[in-house]
């Protein structure tokens, strides 16, 4: 019986539901979380990774890193890596920008998307250019979420 591996992604800076750390907080150091991804289903040729936080004040959420070209045996993201590209997050700058919901707002959930893709992504697209061109070239998905505030 053959084993089918599942697409996973997680981040060994938090636990999946777990508080994401400050220094990765836009008002913390803007560091980049370390992202591992696993199991990508066979006819994979690249994977996409989006993270967005669906709690913000704003109709689509707000996306706070797109990165793709990510080979699909990578374990690790490496954003230097051939192929891979960082497109534009909700400000429209091509990079990680770290949690920095409104102060009282609660907690706001930070969804990191996996996407394994059966086509390559062309370009830098959107969050949401990225959503509507490319969901017939989807051929699984992954999340893992982490949580932040700030008084």
């Amino acid at each position: 019986m053959a084993m089918f591996a599942k697409l996973a992604v997680s981040s060994p800076d938090f636990e999946n539901l777990g508080r994401i750390p400050e220094r990765l907080s836009a008002d913390g150091g803007n560091e980049t979380p370390i992202v591992e991804l696993s199991g990508a289903p066979e006819g994979t040729v690249e994977l996409a990774l989006i993270v967005n936080d669906p709690d913000a004040p704003l109709p689509n959420g707000f996306t706070h890193w797109v990165v793709y070209g990510i080979p699909a045996d990578a374990t690790t993201l490496d954003l230097a890596a051939e192929g891979v590209r960082v497109g534009p997050m909700g400000a429209g700058q091509p990079t990680w920008y770290g949690p920095q919901p409104p102060a009282g707002h609660g907690p706001h959930h930070y969804f990191f998307h996996a996407y394994a893709l059966g086509a390559p992504v062309e370009g830098t697209p959107t969050r949401e250019e990225f959503l509507a061109q490319y969901a017939d070239s989807v051929l699984e998905t992954a999340r893992y979420v982490g949580t932040f505030s700030r008084d």
